[in-house]
């Protein structure tokens, strides 16, 4: 599975100059939230996530992702609701494919 990344909106809250970003791969979800001197970077590996939430309002949507225990959720919001949509099943079909590998 190759990475995708999903730009919030700029026209949401706290996301006009540096919009946040999420990206998803095969083994993590890492959200980047830059602001002018900084990087704020969370990540949290597939095995490590719990649950996939999705708030939808009229235009966009917010995502939780809640991890099994450790560490606090990634929460990012201003996303399309079609780009949301494709974080939690891109989650849900890497998390198959991780748990079908391993041995038991």
């Amino acid at each position: 599975m190759a990475s995708e990344r999903f730009v919030a909106s700029r026209w949401t809250r706290g996301n006009l100059l540096f919009p946040t970003v999420l990206e998803v791969d095969e083994t993590a979800v890492v959200r980047r939230k830059r602001s002018w001197f900084s990087v704020d970077e969370a990540t949290m590996h597939l095995q490590r996530i719990a649950s996939v939430r999705i708030h939808r309002g009229v235009l966009f949507a917010d995502l939780l992702i809640e991890s099994t225990g450790g560490t606090d959720p990634i929460l990012s919001h201003g996303h399309h609701k079609g780009d949301a949509q494709r974080v939690k099943d891109l989650i849900e079909a890497a998390q198959r494919q991780l748990f079908a590998r391993e041995p038991r």
